[in-house]
């Protein structure tokens, strides 16, 4: 079984959400980067940049692929794991720790309630995570 923790909420474009306070914290799931395989670039925005819901936010490049990370929800960006640039490989180690990418300060947080559950996200995933 995938590694889904309960208490994140997920995009169906495999990014978690974790709610800190106010503020929401982002990476990719583990799904994410075992399908990418081994992660050797991430390009992520600045602190105040504003990201919008299902919009791309920055790019991982991985040994198979580049793929675009998609924001769960809209806001400004107020910050980012700057260790990933020397060490990207932390996303593919401990996705749900270390190898998070942006914390954004929501501007609708209704929209959190759009993102999958835990349960939801194990759904996508079990039928191929499309």
């Amino acid at each position: 079984m995938a590694n889904v923790p309960a208490d994140l909420k997920y995009t169906q474009e495999h990014e978690w959400a974790k709610k800190e306070g106010e503020r929401i914290r982002v990476g990719i799931t583990a799904f994410a980067q075992d399908q990418l395989g081994d992660v050797v670039y991430v390009e992520l925005p600045k602190v105040g940049a504003l990201v919008s819901q299902r919009q791309p936010f920055g790019v991982v490049e991985s040994v198979k692929a580049v793929s675009d990370l998609f924001a769960p929800l809209s806001g400004e960006v107020v910050e980012v794991n700057g260790a990933l640039a020397k060490t990207p490989e932390t996303v593919n180690q401990d996705p749900y720790g270390q190898g998070w990418m942006i914390v954004v300060q929501p501007k609708n947080p209704g929209e959190w309630d759009q993102l999958l559950t835990s349960a939801q996200y194990e759904a996508l995933i079990a039928q191929g995570g499309h």
